[in-house]
Protein backbone atom coordinates (compact mmCIF):
# COMPACT_ATOMS: atom_id res chain seq x y z
CA UNK A 1 0.00 0.00 0.00
CA UNK A 2 1.10 3.79 -0.63
CA UNK A 3 2.20 5.62 2.64
CA UNK A 4 -1.31 7.58 1.73
CA UNK A 5 -3.32 4.43 2.39
CA UNK A 6 -1.29 3.53 5.15
CA UNK A 7 -2.18 6.72 6.90
CA UNK A 8 -5.80 6.10 5.80
CA UNK A 9 -5.49 2.74 7.62
CA UNK A 10 -4.00 4.21 10.94
CA UNK A 11 -7.13 6.42 10.70
CA UNK A 12 -10.01 3.60 10.12
CA UNK A 13 -11.18 2.09 13.72
CA UNK A 14 -9.84 -1.26 14.73
CA UNK A 15 -11.05 -4.75 16.25
CA UNK A 16 -14.17 -3.97 18.65
CA UNK A 17 -14.45 -0.25 17.34
CA UNK A 18 -14.74 -0.55 13.45
CA UNK A 19 -17.47 1.16 12.30
CA UNK A 20 -18.94 -2.32 10.54
CA UNK A 21 -22.42 -1.65 7.32
CA UNK A 22 -24.09 -4.80 7.85
CA UNK A 23 -25.90 -5.74 4.63
CA UNK A 24 -28.36 -9.06 4.55
CA UNK A 25 -30.07 -9.18 7.56
CA UNK A 26 -31.83 -12.68 6.42
CA UNK A 27 -31.91 -16.11 8.54
CA UNK A 28 -28.00 -16.25 8.91
CA UNK A 29 -26.96 -12.62 8.73
CA UNK A 30 -29.67 -11.31 10.98
CA UNK A 31 -28.20 -13.59 13.95
CA UNK A 32 -24.64 -13.11 13.22
CA UNK A 33 -25.53 -9.15 13.17
CA UNK A 34 -26.83 -9.61 16.54
CA UNK A 35 -24.22 -11.62 18.29
CA UNK A 36 -21.92 -8.39 16.35
CA UNK A 37 -24.02 -5.68 18.32
CA UNK A 38 -24.00 -7.71 21.67
CA UNK A 39 -20.30 -7.32 21.73
CA UNK A 40 -20.43 -3.98 21.74
CA UNK A 41 -19.32 -3.24 17.73
CA UNK A 42 -20.88 -0.09 16.42
CA UNK A 43 -23.34 -1.61 13.40
CA UNK A 44 -25.20 0.28 10.56
CA UNK A 45 -27.22 -2.26 9.44
CA UNK A 46 -29.69 -2.88 6.05
CA UNK A 47 -31.96 -5.05 4.60
CA UNK A 48 -35.26 -4.81 1.91
CA UNK A 49 -37.02 -6.44 4.79
CA UNK A 50 -37.54 -3.97 7.39
CA UNK A 51 -39.01 -5.77 9.90
CA UNK A 52 -35.32 -7.80 9.90
CA UNK A 53 -33.79 -4.51 10.77
CA UNK A 54 -35.59 -4.48 14.26
CA UNK A 55 -33.35 -4.74 17.62
CA UNK A 56 -30.81 -2.86 16.12
CA UNK A 57 -30.71 0.62 18.38
CA UNK A 58 -28.88 3.13 20.09
CA UNK A 59 -28.98 0.14 23.02
CA UNK A 60 -26.59 -1.62 21.20
CA UNK A 61 -24.37 0.74 19.36
CA UNK A 62 -26.36 0.14 16.53
CA UNK A 63 -28.54 2.36 14.21
CA UNK A 64 -30.78 1.35 11.21
CA UNK A 65 -29.81 2.15 7.65
CA UNK A 66 -31.60 3.57 4.90
CA UNK A 67 -29.98 1.97 2.25
CA UNK A 68 -27.43 -0.39 1.48
CA UNK A 69 -25.36 2.37 0.47
CA UNK A 70 -26.09 4.34 3.81
CA UNK A 71 -25.06 1.17 6.09
CA UNK A 72 -21.51 1.73 4.00
CA UNK A 73 -20.66 5.21 3.73
CA UNK A 74 -18.26 5.70 6.31
CA UNK A 75 -17.86 2.24 7.64
CA UNK A 76 -14.50 0.89 8.47
CA UNK A 77 -15.43 -2.47 7.42
CA UNK A 78 -18.54 -3.66 5.22
CA UNK A 79 -19.94 -7.21 5.49
CA UNK A 80 -22.35 -8.81 2.98
CA UNK A 81 -24.67 -11.59 3.04
CA UNK A 82 -26.73 -11.69 0.05
CA UNK A 83 -28.48 -14.44 -1.10
CA UNK A 84 -26.66 -14.73 -4.99
CA UNK A 85 -24.25 -13.96 -7.37
CA UNK A 86 -26.87 -11.65 -8.94
CA UNK A 87 -27.58 -9.95 -5.67
CA UNK A 88 -24.75 -9.26 -4.65
CA UNK A 89 -23.25 -7.85 -7.69
CA UNK A 90 -25.94 -5.40 -8.31
CA UNK A 91 -25.84 -3.65 -4.80
CA UNK A 92 -21.99 -3.80 -4.47
CA UNK A 93 -21.07 -3.08 -8.39
CA UNK A 94 -23.44 -0.79 -9.38
CA UNK A 95 -22.81 2.62 -10.20
CA UNK A 96 -23.18 4.87 -6.84
CA UNK A 97 -23.00 1.10 -5.03
CA UNK A 98 -21.73 -0.54 -1.97
CA UNK A 99 -18.18 0.17 -3.24
CA UNK A 100 -18.30 3.19 -4.71
CA UNK A 101 -19.69 4.57 -1.19
CA UNK A 102 -16.63 2.91 0.88
CA UNK A 103 -13.87 4.85 2.19
CA UNK A 104 -10.43 4.14 0.46
CA UNK A 105 -8.64 2.06 3.33
CA UNK A 106 -11.55 0.13 4.47
CA UNK A 107 -12.46 -3.50 3.95
CA UNK A 108 -15.20 -5.57 2.37
CA UNK A 109 -15.95 -8.71 3.46
CA UNK A 110 -18.46 -10.98 1.79
CA UNK A 111 -20.04 -13.77 3.53
CA UNK A 112 -22.45 -14.96 0.55
CA UNK A 113 -21.98 -18.25 -1.37
CA UNK A 114 -21.12 -16.87 -5.08
CA UNK A 115 -19.72 -18.38 -8.02
CA UNK A 116 -15.64 -17.59 -8.11
CA UNK A 117 -15.91 -16.05 -10.65
CA UNK A 118 -18.10 -13.34 -8.43
CA UNK A 119 -15.60 -13.23 -5.91
CA UNK A 120 -12.25 -12.59 -8.13
CA UNK A 121 -14.93 -9.66 -9.64
CA UNK A 122 -15.49 -7.79 -6.33
CA UNK A 123 -11.73 -8.51 -5.41
CA UNK A 124 -10.42 -6.82 -8.43
CA UNK A 125 -13.18 -3.89 -7.80
CA UNK A 126 -12.28 -3.43 -4.17
CA UNK A 127 -8.48 -3.15 -4.65
CA UNK A 128 -9.21 -0.61 -7.89
CA UNK A 129 -11.23 1.56 -5.38
CA UNK A 130 -8.16 1.25 -2.93
CA UNK A 131 -10.31 -1.10 0.01
CA UNK A 132 -9.24 -4.74 1.21
CA UNK A 133 -11.16 -7.76 0.02
CA UNK A 134 -12.12 -10.39 2.28
CA UNK A 135 -14.65 -13.42 1.07
CA UNK A 136 -15.64 -15.58 4.02
CA UNK A 137 -18.28 -17.59 3.44
CA UNK A 138 -20.18 -19.42 6.58
CA UNK A 139 -20.07 -22.52 7.20
CA UNK A 140 -22.30 -24.72 10.04
CA UNK A 141 -26.04 -24.74 10.49
CA UNK A 142 -28.79 -21.14 11.27
CA UNK A 143 -28.64 -22.54 15.03
CA UNK A 144 -24.84 -22.32 15.07
CA UNK A 145 -25.60 -18.56 13.85
CA UNK A 146 -27.53 -18.18 16.84
CA UNK A 147 -25.27 -18.59 19.13
CA UNK A 148 -22.28 -17.37 17.63
CA UNK A 149 -20.81 -20.37 16.93
CA UNK A 150 -20.17 -19.99 12.95
CA UNK A 151 -17.34 -21.51 10.82
CA UNK A 152 -15.76 -19.30 8.17
CA UNK A 153 -13.96 -19.79 5.74
CA UNK A 154 -11.41 -16.84 4.22
CA UNK A 155 -9.86 -15.74 1.64
CA UNK A 156 -7.97 -12.79 2.30
CA UNK A 157 -5.06 -11.70 2.47
CA UNK A 158 -2.70 -11.61 5.82
CA UNK A 159 -3.35 -7.48 6.44
CA UNK A 160 -7.14 -8.14 5.76
CA UNK A 161 -7.33 -11.18 7.61
CA UNK A 162 -5.92 -9.24 10.84
CA UNK A 163 -8.67 -6.60 10.30
CA UNK A 164 -11.70 -8.72 9.74
CA UNK A 165 -10.53 -11.31 12.79
CA UNK A 166 -12.29 -9.35 15.25
CA UNK A 167 -15.68 -9.45 13.69
CA UNK A 168 -15.63 -12.87 12.64
CA UNK A 169 -14.54 -13.97 16.21
CA UNK A 170 -17.45 -12.18 17.16
CA UNK A 171 -19.63 -14.02 14.81
CA UNK A 172 -18.05 -17.89 14.69
CA UNK A 173 -15.80 -19.71 16.84
CA UNK A 174 -13.69 -21.49 14.03
CA UNK A 175 -12.11 -19.09 11.65
CA UNK A 176 -10.17 -21.00 9.01
CA UNK A 177 -7.80 -18.96 6.48
CA UNK A 178 -7.86 -20.81 3.46
CA UNK A 179 -5.68 -18.56 1.39
CA UNK A 180 -5.67 -15.29 -0.29
CA UNK A 181 -8.96 -13.93 -2.08
CA UNK A 182 -11.52 -16.58 -3.68
CA UNK A 183 -10.29 -19.35 -1.59
CA UNK A 184 -13.00 -18.94 0.75
CA UNK A 185 -15.40 -19.20 -1.76
CA UNK A 186 -13.78 -22.08 -3.66
CA UNK A 187 -13.66 -24.05 -0.18
CA UNK A 188 -17.85 -22.90 0.58
CA UNK A 189 -18.28 -24.96 -2.58
CA UNK A 190 -16.56 -28.18 -1.99
CA UNK A 191 -18.19 -28.01 1.50
CA UNK A 192 -21.84 -27.70 0.34
CA UNK A 193 -21.61 -29.86 -2.56
CA UNK A 194 -21.10 -32.33 0.27
CA UNK A 195 -23.42 -31.49 3.06
CA UNK A 196 -26.12 -31.15 0.14
CA UNK A 197 -25.71 -34.70 -1.42
CA UNK A 198 -25.10 -36.11 1.79
CA UNK A 199 -28.56 -34.39 2.31
CA UNK A 200 -30.28 -35.88 -0.28
CA UNK A 201 -28.95 -39.25 0.21
CA UNK A 202 -29.79 -39.51 3.77
CA UNK A 203 -33.17 -38.49 2.84
CA UNK A 204 -33.65 -41.38 -0.07
CA UNK A 205 -32.81 -43.82 3.56
CA UNK A 206 -34.90 -42.49 5.86
CA UNK A 207 -37.89 -43.40 2.86
CA UNK A 208 -35.80 -47.18 2.85
CA UNK A 209 -35.46 -47.05 6.51
CA UNK A 210 -39.57 -46.70 6.86
CA UNK A 211 -39.97 -48.95 4.22
CA UNK A 212 -38.72 -51.79 5.68
CA UNK A 213 -40.75 -50.78 9.04
CA UNK A 214 -36.91 -50.44 10.97
CA UNK A 215 -36.86 -49.00 14.22
CA UNK A 216 -35.31 -45.78 13.55
CA UNK A 217 -33.19 -45.15 16.45
CA UNK A 218 -31.34 -48.47 16.41
CA UNK A 219 -30.75 -47.93 13.04
CA UNK A 220 -29.26 -44.64 13.41
CA UNK A 221 -27.06 -46.24 16.48
CA UNK A 222 -25.55 -48.56 13.56
CA UNK A 223 -24.59 -45.62 10.89
CA UNK A 224 -23.20 -43.83 13.54
CA UNK A 225 -20.94 -46.50 14.35
CA UNK A 226 -19.54 -46.87 11.21
CA UNK A 227 -18.33 -44.83 8.33
CA UNK A 228 -21.66 -44.25 7.15
CA UNK A 229 -22.68 -42.03 9.23
CA UNK A 230 -22.18 -37.88 7.79
CA UNK A 231 -22.51 -34.47 9.57
CA UNK A 232 -25.84 -34.00 8.34
CA UNK A 233 -27.55 -37.00 9.65
CA UNK A 234 -25.92 -36.73 12.93
CA UNK A 235 -26.42 -33.43 13.72
CA UNK A 236 -28.79 -31.48 11.19
CA UNK A 237 -31.14 -34.09 10.21
CA UNK A 238 -31.43 -35.33 14.41
CA UNK A 239 -31.76 -31.53 15.32
CA UNK A 240 -34.27 -30.86 12.55
CA UNK A 241 -36.97 -33.22 10.35
CA UNK A 242 -36.31 -36.20 12.90
CA UNK A 243 -38.16 -34.05 15.13
CA UNK A 244 -40.52 -32.80 12.99
CA UNK A 245 -39.09 -29.14 12.54
CA UNK A 246 -38.69 -28.37 9.20
CA UNK A 247 -39.02 -24.49 9.19
CA UNK A 248 -35.92 -23.27 6.84
CA UNK A 249 -32.41 -22.97 8.35
CA UNK A 250 -31.55 -23.64 5.03
CA UNK A 251 -34.01 -23.95 2.50
CA UNK A 252 -34.30 -26.07 -0.41
CA UNK A 253 -34.15 -23.10 -2.46
CA UNK A 254 -31.00 -22.25 -1.39
CA UNK A 255 -29.78 -25.68 -1.65
CA UNK A 256 -30.69 -25.86 -5.07
CA UNK A 257 -29.16 -22.55 -5.79
CA UNK A 258 -25.54 -23.76 -4.22
CA UNK A 259 -25.70 -26.67 -6.15
CA UNK A 260 -26.63 -25.25 -9.35
CA UNK A 261 -23.16 -23.08 -8.87
CA UNK A 262 -21.30 -25.54 -7.67
CA UNK A 263 -22.07 -27.76 -11.00
CA UNK A 264 -21.59 -24.39 -13.57
CA UNK A 265 -18.00 -23.96 -11.47
CA UNK A 266 -17.22 -27.82 -11.74
CA UNK A 267 -18.26 -27.21 -15.96
CA UNK A 268 -16.06 -23.75 -16.04
CA UNK A 269 -12.95 -26.26 -14.97
CA UNK A 270 -14.07 -29.36 -17.04
CA UNK A 271 -14.10 -31.01 -13.97
CA UNK A 272 -17.42 -33.81 -14.61
CA UNK A 273 -19.54 -34.18 -11.00
CA UNK A 274 -22.28 -36.66 -12.29
CA UNK A 275 -23.26 -37.09 -8.61
CA UNK A 276 -23.75 -33.47 -8.33
CA UNK A 277 -26.25 -33.24 -11.01
CA UNK A 278 -28.44 -36.37 -9.76
CA UNK A 279 -28.90 -34.38 -6.38
CA UNK A 280 -29.91 -30.81 -7.98
CA UNK A 281 -31.99 -32.71 -9.96
CA UNK A 282 -34.11 -34.79 -6.85
CA UNK A 283 -33.82 -31.10 -5.73
CA UNK A 284 -35.07 -29.70 -8.44
CA UNK A 285 -38.28 -32.29 -8.18
CA UNK A 286 -38.98 -31.21 -4.54
CA UNK A 287 -38.99 -27.50 -5.42
CA UNK A 288 -41.25 -28.49 -8.21
CA UNK A 289 -43.43 -30.52 -5.94
CA UNK A 290 -43.87 -26.81 -3.24
CA UNK A 291 -41.05 -27.62 -1.10
CA UNK A 292 -38.61 -25.23 -1.84
CA UNK A 293 -39.33 -23.15 1.57
CA UNK A 294 -38.66 -26.07 3.69
CA UNK A 295 -35.33 -26.62 5.25
CA UNK A 296 -33.01 -29.27 3.24
CA UNK A 297 -33.56 -31.78 5.91
CA UNK A 298 -37.19 -31.50 4.90
CA UNK A 299 -35.95 -33.39 1.72
CA UNK A 300 -36.69 -36.88 4.10
CA UNK A 301 -40.21 -36.18 4.91
CA UNK A 302 -40.57 -35.33 0.47
CA UNK A 303 -38.88 -38.93 -0.59
CA UNK A 304 -40.59 -40.23 2.32
CA UNK A 305 -44.03 -38.82 0.49
CA UNK A 306 -42.62 -40.11 -2.94
CA UNK A 307 -42.50 -43.83 -1.36
CA UNK A 308 -45.66 -43.93 0.12
CA UNK A 309 -44.19 -44.46 3.29
CA UNK A 310 -44.87 -43.06 7.01
CA UNK A 311 -42.62 -39.94 7.77
CA UNK A 312 -39.18 -40.80 9.89
CA UNK A 313 -39.53 -39.08 13.15
CA UNK A 314 -37.84 -40.42 16.61
CA UNK A 315 -40.16 -42.03 19.22
CA UNK A 316 -38.65 -39.57 21.54
CA UNK A 317 -38.34 -36.05 21.03
CA UNK A 318 -35.82 -35.54 23.09
CA UNK A 319 -33.04 -37.88 21.60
Amino acid sequence: MTQNNNEQNNALGTGQNAHTGFIGLGRMGRSMALNMAKKDFPLAVYDINADAMSGFDQSNRSRQASSAVDAAADSDVVITVLPGPAELESVVLAEGGVLDAMTKGSVLMDLSTVLPETTDRLAAAAEQRGCLFVDAPIGRLAHHADIGESLFMVGASDEAFARVKPALEAMGTTILHCGQPGSGTRTKLINNYLAIASCQMNAECMALIQSFGLKLETTLDVIHGTSATNGQLKLNYANKVLKGDTEPGFAIDLAHKDLSLIMASANQNSVPMPMAAAARESLSMARAAGWGRTDFSGLADFWCEVANVEKARFENNDE
